[in-house]
């Protein structure tokens, strides 16, 4: 028997699939539960004509996740995170921290499940990550962490001194005494 599946199946297909499965399934299982309708005429044209309508959103989504693919392209996302002193993060800045800067930097909202990131980001600087936007359109942008309290500090502080000629000396002399 012949049916049209309107919900995802384990096994059998995902939604607008035509199978034939036994007749006992789809009375008693597939049809009563609407994961299924039976195939007739009238559903086999309006099946079509859905297909052609997502066929045709389908194309108008990937010619804007294209778009958006060439504005994100090489960019560059600023993030303000805490650090200690070495620059370890304290905790670290997550796929929802990402997309929310780019939501505010860019003005383009981006699912926090298609930001891919090679490993965690727990130190300050420069990190590159995927955006997976829809089919083959794909971003490379860069994530950069930076904390504005040692930025601050590392103006304000004294740059380290070179050490003196006498300060050298001596410990070449150590050097010599050694060999």
């Amino acid at each position: 028997m012949k049916v049209i599946l309107t919900e995802e199946v384990y096994g059998l297909g995902e939604p607008g699939k035509v199978v034939d499965v036994a007749p006992g399934y789809a009375r008693n299982f597939l049809v009563p539960r609407k994961l299924a309708e039976y195939v007739n005429p009238g559903k086999l044209r309006e099946l079509e004509h859905n297909k052609r309508r997502l066929e045709r959103k389908r194309q108008r989504l990937v010619a804007a996740a294209m778009s958006t693919s060439e504005r994100l392209n090489n960019a560059t996302v600023s993030m303000e995170a805490h650090a200690g002193p070495g620059g370890k993060l304290y905790g670290s800045v997550t796929t929802a921290d990402i997309a929310e800067a780019i939501k505010q930097q860019f003005d383009i909202a981006v699912d926090r499940r298609k930001i891919h990131l090679g490993e965690p980001i727990r130190t300050i600087g420069d990190h590159p990550v995927t955006v997976q936007l829809m089919g083959e359109a794909r971003a490379t942008l860069t994530v950069h962490v930076f904390d504005p309290n040692l930025q601050a500090e590392a103006a304000t502080a004294p740059a380290p001194a070179e050490p003196t000629a006498e300060e050298v000396e001596p410990e070449a002399a150590t050097e010599e005494a050694t060999e």
